[in-house]
């Protein structure tokens, strides 16, 4: 070391650490996607994060077919009817895959010498062959002799360029398209390679946090999460992701096998879709016509109402308006629900939607109530707190991880959280909290071996959901009358 002889300076870091912002309510949402129609083409199970519905589109495609191409209700639902942002879509629909082969199709040129394609077809464009003669001959050269291009239903547009071609003649079209058909729930939960080590389906959710620094708030599959084996992955991904950080699955129960609410808690029971990290809603909702799944719309729901309240999940999504004009069932027809009825399913566990004044969703239960009470398992918002603290302790503390273990670590993290938790009660998002480094949970062979436990005490508000006024005749009032 030189030698010193003055007056210097060094710096230590400092003794409070402000806390990590997260997004409490970050959808990852799994299905399939018309990739055949985005101009930028995201790969088959990988994370897509989007902050705005044209990137989703570019990466993605849309299509108005939602019943082949399940991620684009969420992406019209989310970007359009809630504004909402971001969103990671994850689609398991292989191009390479999901195909299917159409060989030497003869088809006759209009007087413009263009050849309409149906939606239907899902050409993959990279595939698309041309020719006068069938199979073996000349294939016509792209943007040469022919173009070809989606329009906005998503019909293909084929124009022959190439002059020795007259209209009304015929041509042979080779190509291969999609065949969302050939995905199934199992693609859905998807699994990992193990010859090459690739995640596929519900694995992939494991890649958002280290790809983009987001930790995951709600997991999602619109038109797949009414399998019951969806719904249990969608559940064991809620509880320890990367290992560490906690998060909700909204799920639907099946529209087309339950058509009546007297139904809906024996089928919920029977597939077992009981869980704290579980939300299971009924029926679907309509709007103009469309049919959403309740997840679908319960995800916009919950991001709305994070987002007003400083995107800190702290107040409950019922009684919070949804975008529909009714309630329905898979064949279109109408459900009707009023409070009571609406009230019988949400003390089975379900989320439904009432007509109070403008449609709402109604329901503050988890899937694990009634057969478990327990305020932190029972109630959506405060299973939703938990999670969120559980993970914004993590995130902030990580920097922590492998520091000497002395006081003054022990002292930044308790006075850090503490802090943070006092101004967290007077913004009112809970009703008290506090963190403490007790003796009686940190033995000496725990510590000896690097292991430290501090006690996290707090309280978040329970939602009221039973308001009530008595009303008594009083006497006393008659006095009035000789004043």
């Amino acid at each position: 070391m030189a030698y010193k002889h003055g007056i210097y300076g060094r710096e230590v870091a400092t003794s409070l650490m402000p806390m990590t912002q997260i997004n409490a309510g970050l959808p990852v949402v799994f299905g399939t996607a018309p990739v055949h129609l985005a101009t930028d083409r995201a790969k088959a199970n990988a994370p897509v994060l989007c902050y705005k519905y044209a990137e989703a589109v570019q990466a993605l495609g849309y299509s108005d077919n939602w019943q082949d191409y399940t991620l684009c209700e969420f992406m019209y639902s989310h970007f359009s009817l809630f504004n909402m942002a971001p969103v990671v879509f994850i689609n398991v629909l292989d191009a390479d895959v999901h195909k299917e082969a159409v060989k030497s199709q003869l088809y006759e040129l209009s007087d413009e010498k263009i050849l309409n394609l149906p939606a239907s077809e899902a050409v993959l464009l990279e595939t698309l062959k041309i020719s006068t003669t069938g199979e073996g001959g000349d294939i016509l050269a792209e943007n040469v002799d022919y173009t070809a291009a989606y329009n906005s239903d998503g019909e293909l547009i084929v124009t022959i360029l190439k002059q020795e071609i007259s209209a009304g003649a015929s041509i042979f079209l080779s190509y291969d398209k999609l065949n969302p058909a050939a995905v199934d729930y199992a693609d859905i939960i998807g699994g990992v390679d193990v010859s090459t080590g690739a995640y596929t389906g519900m694995e992939v959710i494991a890649q958002v946090y280290p790809k983009f620094g987001l930790i995951p708030g709600q997991i999602l599959a619109p038109g797949w999460s009414h399998h019951p084996a969806v719904a249990a992955v969608m559940v064991a991904k809620s509880t320890d992701l990367n290992a560490r950080f906690k998060l909700i699955a909204i799920a639907d129960i099946s529209t087309a096998e339950v058509k009546k609410y007297t139904d809906v808690a024996a089928w919920k029971k029977q597939n077992n879709y009981v869980d704290p990290h579980l939300i299971a809603c009924w029926p679907k909702i309509s709007l103009g016509g469309r049919q959403f799944h309740f997840s679908t719309q319960l995800a916009g729901v919950l991001c709305a109402t994070d987002a007003a309240n400083n995107d800190i999940p702290y107040k409950s999504p019922s009684n919070e308006s949804i975008k529909g004009d009714s309630a329905v069932i898979d064949d279109g027809s109408e459900v009707i629900l009023d409070v009571e009825t609406g009230g019988y399913l949400n003390s089975q566990g379900i989320v439904t939607a009432i007509n109070e004044n403008g449609w709402v969703s109604w329901g503050n239960r988890t899937t694990d109530y009634p057969g478990n009470t327990d305020i932190k398992d029972a109630f959506i918002s405060i299973r939703r707190m938990f999670c969120w603290l559980n993970n914004t302790l993590i995130t902030t503390f990580w920097s922590r991880i492998d520091d000497p273990m002395n006081k003054r670590l022990i002292s930044t993290i308790v006075d850090s959280a503490n802090i943070w938790l006092n101004g967290l009660t007077a913004k009112q998002y809970i009703l008290g909290g506090r963190v403490e480094f007790r003796e009686d949970e940190n033995t000496i062979t725990d510590l000896m071996d690097g292991i430290i436990n501090f006690h996290v005490y707090y309280a978040p508000p329970p939602p009221a959901r039973d308001i009530e006024f008595v009303q008594e005749y009083d006497t006393n009032y008659f006095k009035n009358l000789f004043e």
